[in-house]
């Protein structure tokens, strides 16, 4: 199959900790765990102050259809709930923990029964995974799928993201999971293939999964263009399938599920022995940081307990990222909590960390040579700075996946990819406005043939 590639741009890897097998930190001596951990309604704490706690236990079930259960990463006691600020505005409630040291697993934990499709996604659901490849939408919503609308499957091991590391740890690491993983999406969904989709700069990933998935039916390894954003799931979909997702569409609406290989680790696992989501895999990285490596370290540890444990910093951390450095999101408190989708910390020194001018448009059309979705970052910017929102809806700003390629190439800084954002919500606004109006004009009709009906009656 010949697919001519979107576009995107050329990122410099600096895959630096590829070859760290992940270290265990040790027990944290206070963990706080945010109910709200993942696109959707947050969980409800089921702990109270003062209950003991062990590795394992639900100590949130899920709020909602669409959201995810939260267990322990730690023995211990609980000393309180309370609200916290997270590093991405969002205030929620969080238990907080008091480890013990022994890391006692709870008694409870055994492998769910898996039969159907049905219990599968009842299993995916209580494992407490969603999304770990960063967007943290609950795995078992995007799972409860007709079998009869999937084609395709994608795994997405292509962790395009400059630095990051921990879902080539996987591939590494965890490959007969992740090849059990795929076993049982073929058996509950039968499609007609599965790729697994790597950039090519992981030839080791690459080679170890082609000889894990040999004689497998309908199950190929596809190594890809180092070309961010592979792992988009519209961009990783079109390259692996040819299918396009169209606005306002999921990838289950055009026959395919994407799924990533740490989180179809992770759910094998839980449905192999009965832990949960208990812990990250995170790659510290960055010019400030002392000891790059990746290491595992439960769920809500501070910032501040992983950094300590890889040597800390050899000079003065002048931004910290969670996440990749082109759609993660900075912090500044080392105290906030490490999350389910806490695939890094990056710490910047002021060099690296020092933000670019803006100057004003030299109109070279970059942006739009370079956007995966083929939109105009110019002319989106100045339907803004007009305040035009039925600009912004014939311009598609809703397809921009906000990976920040229009910023990255842009000759003069401009911020291209915050615009997006901010143009996003200015037509998010507009429509709200729009339906008010016609929810109100379709009441006062209405109200107005009731009163018109009454005359005639009369």
């Amino acid at each position: 199959m010949s697919i001519k590639l979107l576009h995107g741009v050329h990122v410099p890897h600096r895959k630096n900790t590829a070859d760290s097998v992940p270290v265990r930190i040790p027990t944290p001596k206070v963990i706080t765990v945010p109910m709200s951990m993942n696109i959707g309604a947050p969980a409800k704490p089921v702990v109270k102050p003062g209950d003991t706690v062990k590795v394992g236990q639900m100590i949130g079930e899920p709020g909602g259809f669409v959201s995810s259960p939260v267990y322990s990463g730690v023995s211990g006691t609980v000393k309180k709930i309370e609200d916290i600020l997270l590093f991405h505005g969002a205030v929620c409630p969080a238990v907080v923990i008091e480890a013990d040291g022994e890391q006692a697993v709870y008694e409870g934990l055994k492998a769910p029964e898996v039969t159907d499709l049905d219990s599968f996604v009842d299993a995916v659901r209580m494992s407490g995974v969603v999304g770990l490849g960063g967007a943290g939408f609950p795995t078992a919503v995007k799972l409860k799928a007709d079998p009869a609308k999937v084609d395709y499957i994608c795994v997405n091991g292509a962790e395009c993201e400059p630095y990051l590391t921990g879902d080539t740890r996987a591939m590494l690491d965890d490959t007969d999971l992740i090849v059990e993983g795929i076993a049982m999406l073929k058996k509950f969904y039968s499609p007609e293939a599965v790729y697994i989709g790597v950039e090519d700069n992981k030839p080791k990933a690459i080679e170890k999964l082609r000889a894990a998935v040999k004689g497998m039916d309908g199950v190929e390894v596809r190594a890809l263009p180092a070309l961010y954003p592979q792992g988009g799931e519209k961009v990783l979909i079109y390259h692996l399938t040819g299918r396009i997702v169209e606005e306002g569409k999921l990838p289950l609406d055009s026959g395919v599920i994407v799924i990533n290989t740490t989180t179809l680790a992770t759910l094998t696992n839980y449905i192999k022995t009965g832990m949960p989501l208990v812990e990250r895999r995170i790659t510290v990285d960055g010019s400030a940081v002392k000891n790059p490596m990746n290491v595992f370290a439960p769920i809500g540890t501070p910032l501040r307990d992983v950094i300590e444990f890889t040597g800390g910093f050899k000079s003065d951390p002048k931004k910290i990222i969670l996440g990749g450095p082109m759609m993660g999101i900075a912090t500044t408190d080392l105290d906030q909590p490490v999350v389910k989708n806490t695939g890094a910390i990056l710490c910047f020194n002021a060099k690296d960390a020092e933000p670019p001018v803006p100057t004003a448009c030299i109109k070279c059309g970059r942006c739009v040579a370079h956007c995966p979705m083929n939109l105009m970052p110019t002319d989106i910017e100045r339907a803004l700075e007009l305040k035009r929102p039925e600009d912004l809806k014939e311009l598609k700003v809703n397809l921009c996946i906000e990976c920040g390629c229009c910023a990255f190439v842009c000759p003069a800084k401009r911020p291209l990819v915050q615009v997006n954002k901010l143009a996003k919500a200015e037509l998010n606004a507009y429509n709200k406005k729009l339906k008010a109006e016609a929810e109100a004009k379709a009441a006062k009709e209405a109200a107005k043939n009731e009163a018109k009906g009454e005359v005639t009656a009369k």
